[in-house]
């Protein structure tokens, strides 16, 4: 009935999704399986994509080939670039999206992949022979045939939905939990734990009185994720608002706490620390006299609006009167209640850097098994998984990025050599190189590394290549390129910055904090005509890369010096317990983990600088 498949993904949300087309893309036969085919790629929580961080991510999947950013423009309504007043490191994309265009925009593009089939049926297990996956077995007793088989189960590992004193099955509301996956790998010598992530209630937009709330607009000039040619920057957008609790919200909530399954101990598994739910938050804050409420619509088409800031695991009868005190919101109509999802998850450490784990040869995991939250984490887990399983298959390298090379390496690397006992949750802080892995430089720092496993284009290249010759390019012009002080000195006095006395060089302008390319502007036609024969993009570019052209090259020299660390591996069979110099935790964390390079080993907590310098003496460094 079925082929063998080079490929078998299990669950097909945003990991799901990203692994199932990076391997069918580069050429592996691929069946992604699914509990229902009309909930592939869910926005299971908020119906947006990026923010802090993660539009870092977002771009990177897209600079490797990947889907997020191109179905995140296809379905979006909404587009902000975050954190636009601190500096470029900082700045991070992020849109408001189509609930249910973002789903049909993903199902579309994987129906369009090559070498990609679906199967509808809940997966109960794996088909392990000499601690090698070959299989995996479906809930009706079918035996699928495959070489390797990548686990993105998301929520649904034994999931458990609490509203109040309520608790039910479910991996998502609706939809029944996944059984036997975790028994079965605890069988096999795997550690698994418990965590908890919420939603909040979702209203009928239509009861709502926005002359109540702040506007939140979109940016005046949208721009959008994707590098490539295939999408284009929204010509309109939706408005979203921001509201307050009060004081008399806390008082309501406070009423149900003592039905609360996360205060009175039914909940065991912990939650995201930085996304808490809005008990958690009175309880935690109670200083606060009020916390902020994002009002989301979930569409262009719709009525429903997710409540962003209001996730509750608190009896319905206790949501539905708090909400209605919260100002805009005294008439609202409830479409259903928040609620908080507890799931087996398998803790990092016992994978390795390709994702594959290290108890069962070709076998993955990706997403929120991981210990990881949010879509754009588990999207690049399940890009980076996929190719992989993908290239393990056809006997080629394994595909592995430095932490200096991107966020998505940033995240697996602390995955791994760290692991997690709470939701992770990417942010800027977590990457000691967030100057060079900007969301700008995306595409400059990956698109080659893309193309040359298969899964960036021809035309993605081209267009890197075009912008990082123009950016060369323009930079030495702006080396070259003087203006006067008659021509400029009156606008340099309005920019609130020293005039000059002789003729100065564009670069030794804007190095200067007060100005930029666009602050020059209007201050001479021959200049504005020289930059407007550059791309928005290539301009920004160049700017950046003169502006903090020293913080660069500090930040590159330290990533020069570690990577003679980082590229010195380490035997996979090397016998740390039988050094005897090395720390007791360091013998424990190291035989564990089993780094394979020099740098991944200095990075395990645990292990001491005085172990590393024993390490490189018994390795002959």
């Amino acid at each position: 009935m079925f082929p063998v498949y080079d490929v078998i993904v299990v669950g097909a949300g945003h990991a799901g999704c990203e692994a199932a087309h990076a391997a069918a893309k580069m050429g592996s036969k691929v069946l992604l399986c699914t509990m229902n085919m009309n909930t592939i790629a869910q926005m299971s929580c908020n119906p947006a994509m990026g923010g802090v961080a993660k539009g870092q991510i977002v771009r990177e999947i897209d600079a490797l080939g990947g889907m997020s950013g191109i179905i995140s423009d296809k379905s979006m309504i909404q587009f902000r670039m975050l954190n636009r007043s601190k500096g470029p490191a900082m700045w991070s994309p992020r849109s408001q999206n189509d609930r249910m265009r973002f789903a049909e925009e993903w199902r579309l593009a994987l129906e369009a992949t090559q070498n990609l089939d679906f199967w509808q049926e809940m997966i109960t297990g794996l088909v392990v022979k000499d601690k090698r996956v070959v299989g995996v077995r479906t809930g009706m007793g079918l035996d699928i045939e495959a070489k390797s088989v990548v686990l993105t189960n998301g929520t649904f590992l034994n999931g458990i939905i609490h509203i109040g004193e309520k608790k039910f099955g479910g991996g998502r509301t609706g939809e029944a939990a996944a059984k036997g996956i975790t028994e079965q790998l605890v069988e096999l010598g795997f550690e698994a734990g418990r965590m908890k992530t919420g939603t909040p209630p979702r209203v009928d937009g239509r009861s709502l009185d926005y002359t109540k709330m702040e506007v939140q607009h979109g940016d005046e000039s949208p721009e959008k994720f994707s590098y490539s040619n295939e999408t284009k920057p929204l010509e309109k957008q939706h408005t979203c608002w921001i509201t307050y609790t009060n004081k008399e919200v806390h008082e309501t909530l406070e009423t149900g706490f003592d039905r609360s399954p996360m205060f009175n101990g039914r909940i065991q598994g912990l939650g995201p620390r930085y996304c808490p739910s809005i008990e958690d938050k009175i309880n935690r804050f109670a200083e606060r006299e009020r916390h902020q409420i994002f009002v989301e619509p979930e569409g262009w088409n719709t009525v429903e609006i997710y409540v962003n800031g209001f996730s509750t695991s608190l009896p319905e009868d206790v949501q539905y009167k708090a909400i209605r005190k919260i100002a805009g919101f005294e008439n609202a109509k409830m479409f259903r209640p928040g609620y908080a999802i507890e799931y087996d998850y398998f803790p990092p450490t016992q994978l390795k850097l390709t994702l594959e784990t290290q108890l069962i040869e070709n076998l993955y995991f990706a997403g929120q098994i991981n210990g990881t939250t949010g879509y754009e984490e588990a999207a690049c887990q399940g890009l980076i998984a996929g190719i992989n399983a993908h290239n393990k298959v056809k006997e080629e390298e394994p595909f592995l990025l430095k932490r200096s090379d991107a966020y998505i390496s940033v995240l697996i690397d602390d995955l791994i050599n760290k692991g997690t006992e709470e939701p992770y949750r990417m942010f800027t802080s977590r990457a000691e190189f967030r100057l060079l892995l900007r969301q700008d430089n995306a595409d400059l720092r990956l698109t080659e590394l893309g193309h040359k496993i298969g899964l960036a284009s021809d035309e993605r290249l081209e267009n890197m290549l075009d912008k990082k010759n123009a950016t060369k390019q323009l930079i030495k012009e702006l080396k070259e390129r003087k203006l006067s002080p008659e021509v400029i000195n009156e606008g340099l006095e309005k920019q609130q910055t020293a005039t000059i006395k002789e003729k100065a060089t564009i670069e030794k302008l804007i190095k200067r904090p007060q100005l930029g390319l666009d602050q020059l502007k209007g201050m001479d036609a021959d200049f504005d005509a020289f930059l407007d024969s550059y791309d928005k993009e290539v301009l920004e570019q160049a700017e950046i890369q003169i502006k903090y052209d020293s913080y660069l090259e500090k930040e590159q020299a330290m990533v020069d010096k570690l990577n003679s660390m980082e590229n010195f591996r380490i035997p996979e069979s090397f016998d740390y317990l039988s050094i005897p110099a090395l720390s007791a935790e360091a013998k424990q964390k190291l035989n564990k983990i089993r780094p394979e390079t020099m740098g991944q080993a200095s990075r395990i907590s645990g292990v001491s600088p005085a172990d590393m310098s024993i390490l490189t003496v018994y390795l002959g460094r």
